[in-house]
């Protein structure tokens, strides 16, 4: 209930508060997909998130009724985030001018763009969150948006803030203002992050089938087999977790022969068969177990 309060950022997924996520083939998603569950704070750190039994992982997706609406926002707050590149750099300038629109809180670090953890933007989000799910309208105010990130960096962060309904203002720049979650920058930026993913794995494909053209291999060897696959069928019927599933299993083949697969693996190989069981159900044709 707690991930599903938030509408899945995925750009690939985009689904509704309410509704599990799905695959490319407009499947239930296994799990949750990583971006969306991470916009709970208290989940921010887990391996995976599994999709509910009840909400049929695999099975053509389709949207459920949308939550009760949320009551108008009572009262609004704003919460500061200030960055500087170098520890020589002042905070100063940034820290006067977020004083001066009125900014009670001011979360600061002094880290490059170089460095993906940011430690105290992410405590000014969960803070964020946290006060909009008591139902204050939140806004996140930066000096500029460059402090925050460029490019496909800003746009996933745009992302995640539209997701937990929280507003953005910029003091000065190009985006200087206040912008709704729902309006042209939060829109534009997410669709320049989508842009830029699928230009990603554009080139990632085209690099692998020049590979193979080559006749060189991609990937690792696979570590699962039918015999894994299963009893990670009969465990997960059982309603054990990805986890316990991989920890009573062992690799039978490979370098890592005798090792155990990782949750990852396991939820690969689970969602493999699912769709292909699922195909097979479409077309008439018995799937392999």
């Amino acid at each position: 209930m707690r991930v599903e309060a938030f509408a899945c950022p995925m750009s690939t997924c985009g689904v509704p508060a309410g509704s599990p996520c799905r695959t490319t083939k407009n499947r239930v998603a296994v799990q949750y997909h990583t971006a969306r569950f991470k916009l709970v704070p208290t989940l921010a750190k887990a391996l995976n998130v599994p999709t509910p039994a009840l909400r049929r992982p695999g099975t053509a997706w389709t949207r459920l009724p949308a939550p009760p609406a949320a009551t108008a926002p009572t009262g609004h707050a704003k919460i500061g985030y200030a960055r500087a590149s170098t520890a020589r750099q002042s905070l100063d300038t940034q820290l006067d001018a977020l004083k001066t629109a009125g900014v009670p809180r001011v979360f600061s670090e002094k880290v490059s763009t170089r460095i993906t953890t940011r430690p105290e933007l992410e405590h000014a989000i969960a803070h964020a969150a946290d006060l909009r799910a008591s139902g204050v309208a939140v806004t996140l105010v930066v000096h500029e948006h460059k402090r925050l990130g460029r490019g496909l960096e800003l746009a996933e962060l745009a992302e995640r803030l539209r997701a937990g309904d929280i507003g953005l203002e910029f003091l000065t720049g190009e985006l200087q203002g206040h912008h709704d979650p729902g309006g042209i920058v939060f829109t534009v930026l997410a669709a320049l992050s989508g842009m830029e993913r699928e230009y990603i794995r554009d080139k990632t494909l085209d690099g692998h089938e020049s590979a193979r053209v080559r006749g060189k291999n991609i990937g690792g060897a696979t570590v699962t087999d039918p015999a894994m696959l299963s009893m990670a069928l009969h465990l997960r019927d059982q309603g054990q977790s990805l986890r316990d599933i991989a920890a009573q299993l062992l690799i039978t083949q490979g370098k890592k022969k005798g090792k155990r697969p990782s949750p990852a693996t396991v939820m690969r190989m689970l969602r493999d068969h699912d769709e292909h069981a699922s195909a097979a159900e479409i077309n008439g044709t018995e799937p392999a177990r």
